[in-house]
């Protein structure tokens, strides 16, 4: 699936993107080590993979979105 940045701490590799219906969820570190990043900016287009439901939703893969990816 693929959702926006929201906001990115470069010091704890951790943050938050928005899904495309504005729901906010949240990853930590093992998330984005997962996806092979090494920057994120606010705003970028971003491929994730999300465990759970509801209130307890969170990402644990997160990569860069790209035009020709399959898996979007």
């Amino acid at each position: 699936m693929q959702a926006t940045s929201y906001m990115y701490d470069p010091d704890t590799r951790c943050g938050s993107v928005l899904l495309d219906d504005g729901t906010p969820v949240p990853f930590d570190a093992a998330a984005f080590d997962a996806g092979g990043l090494r920057m994120l900016r606010v705003g970028q287009r971003v491929r994730i993979r999300t465990e759970g439901e509801g209130q307890a939703r969170r990402v644990v893969f997160i990569t860069l979105a790209t035009f020709d990816d399959p898996g979007a």
